[in-house]
C-alpha cells in the first residue's frame, strides 16, 4: 500500500514562548513511525501539514493517510487534516472532524462527559478576569488553557490555593494563550491514563501510574509542561516513576478500564485514544481529558509504554492503528454518527494486565 504520513513538526524559534510547539511531534517520532509503516511492507511518503496540504493531495494519490498532524492557528486545528481528507475523499487513520473538535476543547468535553455520567472534575470557564468565582468549587483548583494539548500553560504556579493567585493565573492565560481560562477543582490522588487501541474489536491496554513522589524538588506532583518536556531530569526533579499495569486492586482497574472505555465512545473516538484520569484518595476516578490524538513517540509517549506492557512492538502499534482505520473504510463505517452507533455492539478485549 502507499501510505503518507501527515505531521506537523516541532520547530526551534527565539521568539515563541518556550512550549509554543509542545504539541507538534519530533523528528525521531515522525522517522520511527515511518520506519515502522515499511517495516510492515507499505511504501510511505511524509508530507508537512501546512496550507499547501489541500493542494498536494488533489495531485497526490495515496491509499491511506496515517494523521498525526495537530494543525495550526485556529481553535479547530486539529480538526484541518481530516476536514481536508473528508473533502477530496482520503481515507486516515484516526478520530474524524467532530471528535477532533470537540476533544481539543476540555469544557466542551467535560460536559460531554458530565451528559454521559462520567465523573469529572467540578470547572468553571473564565472569559475574563473579572468574573465571579462559583462559591461550590473548593480548593486547591488548577488553572488551565481552555484548547491546549501537551500541557501548554500548565506549571506548579497553576495550582492555587486562595483566589488572588486565582485570578493571578486566570490573567497569565487571557493574555498569553488568548483563550478562556480553564478553572477545575485539584484532585489530589494518583495520575492514571488508559489507552485504547481498535482492530475490529477494542482492546484497553494495561493502566499506566505515573507517580510524582520523587518530583519534590520541582514541586509539581501532576503532569505539567515542564514534566513532560523534561521528562527524567533527576537535577530539575521532574523524574516521576511509572508503573505498567498501574498499582490498583482488580474492582478499581476495572472500573477505570469502563470509565476509559465509556469516554472513548462519549466522543466517538477512531482507532486509537488516550484517557487521562485522576484517581482522589477515596478511589473516585475522573476523566480530566480524553485525547484522540495522542503521541507516539516509540520510547516516551504513554500509548506506547502501554502497547509495550501488553507486549506489543511499535510497528505492531502502528500496523494496529492502520489496519482499525482500512477495516472501517472497507465497511463504509467512517463517520461520527455511524461510529457512535456501533459502539455499543463492540467486542471489548481487556488486555491482560
Amino acid at each position: 500500500m502507499d501510505i503518507t504520513l501527515v505531521f506537523n513538526l516541532k520547530k526551534k524559534d527565539m521568539h515563541k514562548p518556550a512550549d509554543y510547539f509542545s504539541e507538534f511531534d519530533s523528528e525521531k517520532t515522525v522517522f520511527s513511525i515511518a520506519q515502522a509503516i515499511k517495516k510492515n511492507g507499505h511504501n510511505v511518503s511524509l508530507v508537512e501539514a501546512d496550507e499547501d496540504l489541500y493542494a498536494y493531495f488533489k495531485s497526490h494519490k495515496t491509499d491511506i493517510v496515517f494523521n498525526i498532524a495537530e494543525g495550526k492557528g485556529s481553535n479547530l486545528r486539529e480538526s484541518y487534516v481530516p476536514a481536508i481528507l473528508d473533502i477530496l475523499n482520503v481515507p486516515y487513520t484516526g478520530s474524524g472532524v467532530t471528535t477532533l473538535a470537540l476533544a481539543l476543547n476540555k469544557a466542551l468535553t467535560k460536559k460531554i462527559m458530565l451528559s454521559e455520567n462520567i465523573l469529572t472534575p467540578n470547572f468553571q470557564l473564565f472569559y475574563k478576569k473579572h468574573e465571579s468565582l462559583n462559591p461550590d468549587l473548593k480548593f486547591p483548583l488548577i488553572v488551565k488553557p481552555n484548547r491546549e494539548g501537551s500541557a501548554k500553560g500548565i506549571s506548579v504556579s497553576n495550582v492555587v490555593y486562595n483566589e488572588k493567585r486565582l485570578y493571578e493565573e486566570i490573567e497569565k492565560i487571557l493574555q498569553l494563550y488568548k483563550q478562556e481560562a480553564l478553572v477545575e477543582e485539584f484532585i489530589q490522588g494518583k495520575e492514571l491514563t488508559v489507552g485504547i487501541l481498535e482492530n475490529g474489536k477494542t482492546s484497553i491496554l494495561p493502566i499506566l501510574e505515573i507517580d510524582f513522589t520523587n518530583c519534590a524538588k520541582s514541586g509539581e506532583f501532576f503532569y505539567s509542561w515542564r514534566m513532560k518536556e523534561y521528562q527524567g531530569n533527576v537535577e530539575m526533579g521532574l523524574n516521576p516513576t511509572f508503573y505498567c499495569p498501574a498499582r490498583l486492586g482488580p474492582q478499581i482497574e476495572k472500573t477505570i478500564k469502563e470509565v476509559a472505555l465509556k469516554a472513548h465512545h462519549a466522543l466517538g473516538c477512531l482507532d486509537m485514544s488516550r484517557t487521562d484520569i485522576r484517581l482522589s484518595c477515596d478511589n473516585v476516578p475522573y476523566v480530566l481529558e480524553v485525547n484522540p490524538l495522542p503521541g507516539l513517540d516509540p520510547d516516551e509517549s504513554n500509548l506506547t509504554l502501554m502497547a509495550k506492557a501488553a507486549g506489543m512492538d511499535y510497528p505492531d502499534v502502528i500496523n494496529y492503528i492502520i489496519s482499525s482505520a482500512i477495516s472501517r473504510y472497507k465497511k463504509g463505517e467512517k463517520t461520527l454518527e455511524r461510529d457512535c452507533t456501533l459502539g455499543a455492539r463492540d467486542t471489548v478485549t481487556i488486555t491482560n494486565s
